[in-house]
């Protein structure tokens, strides 16, 4: 389904694409970046609008979000191709897939909400690849989920243009941004993009009131130097120490076969250094770890106890701890 897009300027013939900080300068008939907006006669248009790849039913621990709205149901969408190329992308099937993919479904924003209904969700996510893809179709459906009541998050590589994010004020709930790395070379070498657009963008979402989670996924030998990890930590602190983080073990996949999963010491240490500067650290993707669970920053009561996506046990008094009253940065509603 083909629309013109929201955000772009037009340049004598050339358009200039303001959906995501590539910021693509696109002649007659050239396709941007992500594979699925293109110049015609001057104008730039969407092609995936509404076309969805994938929909499920997940809780809202496996986006992940510890944070925000824990133990809620979240219904979540995603569509296909991507704005990075990263080498050890676990969605490659759709983020690198273009718009011949057999399993696209055609939906229009009310369909959005009349799903949510029939799942009994408590809110949505755009997930799976990135969100910004189809920028225009999640905007306009998450107007109408957020008039209803229901909640909007973003899983996100954390290249929206600040056009874009200006655009989801009062609409958009939660981000959690995928920081894949702490230094240029990887971000260059392994994802095609600029960590420098994807500081300031983090940075930006926060300013502008959006509830932040981070996941670092930590991978061997590539962005596992504890120096690293200190600077990426030291970075976060500087926004707000209360932001959660989450450092996910990496699987060997794509075109990364071949690295070794992240050794769980290697995560211990990555929590033992984030813990000296943020109040809120976790271990992804390591199944009945202590650190899926939270912890009072200020006195280690368990205040949420998960095994893997479920969340067993909630103490809270509120929004505070039921043992010291230390109010704490978790959404409940």
């Amino acid at each position: 389904m083909k629309v013109e897009s929201y955000l772009y300027d037009k340049l004598n013939g050339d358009v200039r694409c303001k959906t995501c900080m590539h910021y693509c300068k696109l002649s007659y008939e050239k396709w941007g970046i992500c594979n699925v907006r293109k110049n015609e006669n001057g104008k730039l248009y969407v092609y995936n609008y509404g076309l969805a790849s994938s929909i499920a039913v997940d809780p809202i621990e496996k986006k992940p979000f510890h944070n925000f709205m824990p133990k809620s149901k979240v219904l979540s969408f995603g569509s296909v191709a991507c704005n990075f190329r990263c080498s050890h992308c676990q969605n490659y099937q759709i983020s690198f897939a273009d718009l011949t993919f057999p399993y696209l479904r055609e939906l229009k924003p009310k369909d959005v909400l009349n799903l949510l209904l029939e799942k009994k969700a408590d809110g949505i996510s755009w997930t799976y690849n990135e969100p910004g893809i189809w920028h225009e179709f999640a905007y306009d459906s998450s107007k109408i989920v957020k008039e209803k009541g229901y909640y909007v998050t973003y899983v996100t590589n954390g290249y929206l243009s600040f056009e874009a994010v200006d655009m989801l004020i009062g609409i958009l709930d939660a981000a959690n941004v995928d920081v894949k790395a702490f230094n240029e070379r990887f971000y260059f070498k392994v994802c095609k993009a600029k960590l420098e657009n994807v500081l300031k963008v983090v940075e930006y979402m926060h300013k502008k009131g959006i509830f932040l989670e981070i996941t670092y996924l930590v991978i061997p030998d590539l962005n596992d130097d504890e120096e690293e990890i200190k600077a990426f930590v030291e970075w976060v602190a500087e926004i707000d120490k209360r932001i959660p983080v989450h450092f996910s073990r990496f699987h060997p996949d794509f075109k990364m076969l071949d690295k070794s999963p992240t050794p769980v010491e290697t995560l211990e240490r990555a929590v033992e250094i984030g813990r000296e500067r943020l109040e809120y650290v976790y271990i992804g993707n390591v199944w009945g770890h202590r650190y899926e669970s939270t912890f009072c920053p200020n006195c280690e009561h368990k205040i949420i106890e998960r095994h893997g996506f479920h969340v067993l046990k909630i103490d809270l008094d509120g929004d505070r701890c039921p043992n010291c009253g230390y109010r704490q940065n978790i959404k409940m509603s």
